[in-house]
């Protein structure tokens, strides 16, 4: 399992940097850079949205990724030891990105 740190707080599912779901997808099937690249498992924080409080954050989770131009997908799985998603003030998917992503 690969550590995640995420920094899209607007993210429902983001948590101390962390991301709660077990399993997230990194989309950019024919990325070149990080910026082609984005987390689609986002689902923006909205007013009024229910936070689950009964789910805990996971610092190291499964990664699904189509990037397969990236050294480290494997099989569209993602082998990086460790992985950040940023997106500081995104509002959709495509306003984040896998910063770890390096072409190969």
């Amino acid at each position: 399992m690969t550590k995640l740190d995420c920094n899209v707080t607007n993210c429902l599912h983001n948590a101390d940097n962390c991301c709660c779901k077990r399993t997230i997808a990194v989309e950019g099937e024919k990325a070149k850079k990080c910026c082609d690249t984005c987390c689609g498992s986002f689902d923006e924080k909205k007013e009024g949205t229910f936070k689950n409080l009964f789910k805990t954050p996971e610092s190291r989770l499964e990664i699904e990724c189509d990037a397969t131009n990236c050294v480290y997908n494997e099989k569209c799985l993602c082998k990086a030891e460790h992985v950040g998603i940023s997106g500081t003030d995104a509002k959709k998917a495509g306003e984040t990105e896998c910063a770890t992503f390096e072409a190969r």
